[in-house]
This record gives C-alpha cells, sequence and structure tokens, in this order.
C-alpha cells in the first residue's frame, strides 16, 4: 500500500472550476482547501516537504510516532465544520479524546497543580494554594469569559480589511483590558504568584509573552473551559491525513516537495506562483500559508514587497527546542501534559524575548501521548517531547553547536524530577532548534509561531487575510487572528467572507 506521502495524484485537466492554489500544507492551509473545495474552486496544495502538515508532520523513528507540532487541540468544532462541508464525519475519520486534567503544572519546588475543565475541582485547586484567591479567580474567569465571547466567538473569524472594523471594537477592547498584558489583567483579580503564574501562562501557547501579550488572550482560559482540550487518537497527524483525504475527495490535490519561488502578479494581481524549478501554475487565487514574513518579504514582487525597514521592525515569537525521545520503560505517574516552571518566571522570559540569551535555567512543556494512546511507541514503552521556550535566531545561537549541551541540561532537568534514570532508558532521541524551523519551515528569524502576539500585532495591525494584492490571501499563524489550532483554522474560516463563492461567479 502506498503512503499518504506517497500516493500519486489524479489530474484532470478538463475540470472547469476556477482555481485556487494553496501555498503550504500546514493546518491553516488544508483548512483553507477544503473551505475553498466547498465553494466550488478546483484546488492544489503545494508542499515543500516530502510530507504534509508544515509544522504538524510526523516524526517515525524506532517504533516511535512523534507528532512534530501541536498536540494540544481546543475548540474542535472547527475541525467538525471541515469535515461537514466536505460532507463527511470527523467521528469517522479521528477519534478525540478529551484530556483530564488538561494540563500538570508542576513548579520547581515540587508543588502541583491540576488544570482542568471541571469549576469545582479548580476551585479546589486554587485553594490548595490560596484559599483567599477563590473568588478572585472566580471573577477573573468571568472576564475571560466575556473576553472570550468578543474576541473568539464575535471577532476570530471577522477579517479587520480597515482601520474602521478596528476604530469600532476600540472601546470593547479597552473595556475589557485589551491594552492590557494578560500577566497584568490576571494580577488585578488574583494575589498568589504561584496562581498569577497559572493563570497567566497560556500565551506561550500562541508564541506570546504572558507580561506583554494583549489581555485579549486571557479568552484561551474561557475557551479550553468551555470547549475542553483533546488529543487526536494516533496523534495530530491523524488530523493532517484525514483533512488531505478530504481535499482529494473534493477533487483537490496536494503536491509534495513543491517549494514555490514566488507569486505571479500581472497586472496588478496574483495570477498563480512559479515553483523553485520553474514550472507556472496558473491560478485565479493564490492562498498563502507559508510564514507571513516570507510571503510579504520574499515570495512577491519586489516592488509589492515589505521593506527591509518594515521587517526589522516586526517582532517575532520566541524560537523553540524541542526534543523527542522514546524511552524503554513507562513511566505510568507522569501526565499526559506537564508544564514544568522553572525558578524564574517573569526573569526568564526577559532572557527569551527581550535579551535573546540562552538561560541556564528553563521551563518545560512535556508531552506524554502514549499515556493515552500507547500505539505510538513499542509495547512496555514510552513515548515524549520536550519543548522549550527559547530566544528566536535574532539572538544569534548557533545551534549547531549548542543543540546536544542544553539537550544534556534538559535531560539532566527531567531526570532529577519526573523521569529517574532516564538517561539509561532512552531507546531514540533526536532534536529540533530554531534553525531547523528557519531551515525546514523558512520561518523567519526561526520563531515558532510566527509575529509576536502583542496589542501592535494584532486585529488590523497584523498581516490582513486579503492582501493588499488583489486575488492574494493568507492564513496561518502569521495572519489574523493568530497563531494556535483555534486561530489558524479561524484564519481559514475567514476566507468564506473575503473571497468570492465560485458556485456563484462561475
Amino acid at each position: 500500500m502506498l503512503t499518504l506521502a506517497a500516493r500519486p495524484e489524479s489530474r484532470d485537466t478538463s475540470d472547469p472550476r476556477p482555481h485556487a492554489v494553496v501555498i503550504g500544507s500546514g493546518f491553516g492551509g488544508l483548512a483553507a482547501a477544503v473551505r475553498l473545495g466547498a465553494r466550488g474552486y478546483r484546488v492544489t496544495v503545494l508542499e515543500r516537504l516530502e510530507q504534509p502538515g508544515g509544522r504538524a508532520r510526523v516524526h517515525r523513528r524506532d517504533g516511535f510516532t512523534f507528532d512534530a507540532g501541536p498536540t494540544i487541540v481546543t475548540a474542535p468544532f472547527l475541525f467538525e465544520e471541515l469535515w461537514e462541508l466536505a460532507g463527511k464525519r470527523l467521528s469517522d475519520d479521528v477519534t478525540m479524546v478529551p484530556m483530564d486534567p488538561f494540563y500538570r503544572i508542576r513548579f520547581s519546588d515540587g508543588a502541583t497543580f491540576d488544570y482542568s475543565g471541571d469549576p469545582e475541582r479548580m476551585r479546589a485547586e486554587v485553594a490548595k494554594f490560596s484559599p483567599g484567591d477563590v473568588a478572585g479567580y472566580e471573577r477573573f474567569m468571568a472576564h475571560a469569559r466575556a473576553v472570550c465571547a468578543l474576541g473568539f466567538e464575535q471577532l476570530g473569524h471577522v477579517p479587520f480589511g480597515s482601520v474602521g472594523a478596528m476604530l469600532k471594537i476600540a472601546p470593547d477592547l479597552l473595556r475589557l483590558s485589551g491594552h492590557r498584558s494578560v500577566h497584568s489583567v490576571v494580577a488585578s483579580f488574583i494575589r498568589d504568584e504561584r496562581l498569577r503564574t497559572v493563570f497567566s501562562f497560556h500565551p506561550l501557547l500562541i508564541g506570546g509573552n504572558p507580561f506583554k501579550a494583549s489581555g485579549v488572550y486571557c479568552l484561551i482560559a474561557d475557551l479550553e473551559r468551555r470547549w475542553g482540550v483533546h488529543f487526536a487518537m494516533g496523534g495530530t497527524g491523524k488530523l493532517v491525513e484525514g483533512l488531505v483525504r478530504l481535499i482529494r475527495g473534493q477533487g483537490g490535490r496536494v503536491r509534495l516537495g513543491a517549494e514555490v519561488g514566488e507569486i505571479v502578479v500581472e497586472q496588478g494581481a496574483a495570477r498563480g506562483v512559479r515553483l523553485a524549478g520553474g514550472e507556472v501554475i496558473p491560478a485565479d487565487i493564490v492562498v498563502s500559508n507559508a510564514d507571513s514574513a516570507l510571503t510579504q518579504a520574499k515570495l512577491l514582487p519586489e516592488n509589492l514587497r515589505w521593506s527591509p525597514r518594515r521587517l526589522k521592525r516586526s517582532r517575532s515569537s520566541m524560537g523553540l527546542f524541542v526534543w523527542y525521545f522514546g524511552t524503554r520503560r513507562r513511566y505510568p505517574d507522569v501526565a499526559h501534559h506537564t508544564i514544568m516552571l522553572g525558578p524564574r518566571y517573569r526573569e526568564l522570559l526577559g532572557d527569551i524575548f527581550d535579551r535573546k540569551v540562552l538561560a541556564k535555567d528553563a521551563s518545560l512543556y512535556l508531552h506524554r501521548p502514549t499515556a493515552t494512546d500507547d500505539s505510538l511507541a513499542p509495547p512496555g514503552q514510552d513515548c515524549f517531547y520536550v519543548l522549550a521556550p527559547v530566544p528566536n535566531l535574532a539572538g544569534g545561537q548557533d545551534w549547531a553547536a549548542l543543540a546536544e549541551p542544553y539537550r544534556q541540561r534538559i535531560e539532566a532537568m527531567l531526570e532529577e524530577s519526573v523521569l529517574p534514570n532516564l538517561r539509561a532508558e532512552l531507546a531514540t532521541s533526536f532534536v529540533t532548534t530554531p534553525q531547523d524551523f528557519q531551515d525546514d519551515f523558512l520561518s523567519f528569524r526561526g520563531s515558532g509561531f510566527g509575529l509576536e502576539p502583542v496589542l501592535t500585532q494584532s486585529a488590523w495591525f497584523r498581516p490582513h487575510n486579503r492582501s493588499s494584492v488583489p486575488n492574494l490571501y493568507l492564513v496561518g499563524a502569521g495572519t489574523h487572528p493568530g497563531a494556535g489550532l483555534p486561530g489558524v483554522l479561524s484564519s481559514a474560516r475567514i476566507l468564506d467572507r473575503v473571497v468570492p463563492d465560485a458556485r456563484v461567479t462561475a
């Protein structure tokens, strides 16, 4: 049987539908392709790597299956919508399992906080650290509910194509503390410093510094409580495989190993793409799921690109160091998602985002998918990845020299805490660094999430879903509304509002 990556593409040159080319097969590009296919377009997705998924690709080593990127699925109804648009049901292709707890947060002294969607248990966890903050926690969650109602439910799939659209919501943003940082908002409700950390870390999941990310991102706390945190059995790669099947079932194509060299612009409008090898693919519309800085500074003709000054002025999210490893034994006491906080919080984030130095300490996200799905590792063994936020490449770190010493440092941290005897139990091991993000995904500055989610790079200030170049549209983490699976899928949802419906215009 041919694998997904090797399956040959069908080609029907007689298909009369308008042609849409999608650059990149990350979740934004795949979701865009499904939506365009449902609206009457013949779609071709172009992926420069040899498997679909972009940052959500899959690594298979020594009997272990590792999701390379996203592991946390929130707002699963956004995936369900895509399957419904293709006349299918998500449950026919992918089994989604709710996580309980969502995360286990572990402080450097060994104290833990089990973060879940159960209000009663959450109140008990808050009381365990600070009984006097239970009422403040309730007020914070009420605030998060109001922010989510506006920022996600009302505006998450609305394009911000004009200054007027931004000005219209400005009073609501001020009322809901969008001008303040997430940490500042949390601190206005909660006094205990450890609990302030627990309820402010969420921007890190989308590439933001909690001390600078807009207070709008407090909505994540409510989004998780309302729709839960889920895991796709078989790994997130199963969602990628399912989306590729939907696209092909709609008569679309997914071409692998097809690197786009430039977007062809004629008479002021996007008319297709030219591959790195010279092949020109005409299109009625072009959708870029590539890194937004790459699209704006490299793929467009020179007279339409961002200036070097604007590119330099942009603020990129942090880099990511990810160590993938399998162990010969099981660690049953380790949760599916563990956030391991180091001894410093604000100071460490300052090192990463502002000073861009590689600190000696670290905070880690430890993912153990075999806590839920033991098929991802050989019998009796465990599958892990551990992620450390690090400076992006603007810090000048030489990851070819630093990768192994830094991996060993993380190994020691884990061995001394939740994974005893780890070094002796390793069955497989490899890493991804910010340099790999730049080399593999053409990510500007090797950032893990594209543009940093600060207020001045959000909504209208973020690259627009409808480009200033006619027939060109942007989706993915680097455009509105931002990174994270809900944001990326919502960016594709916005296409329903800004791209002409081919069933009407044909």
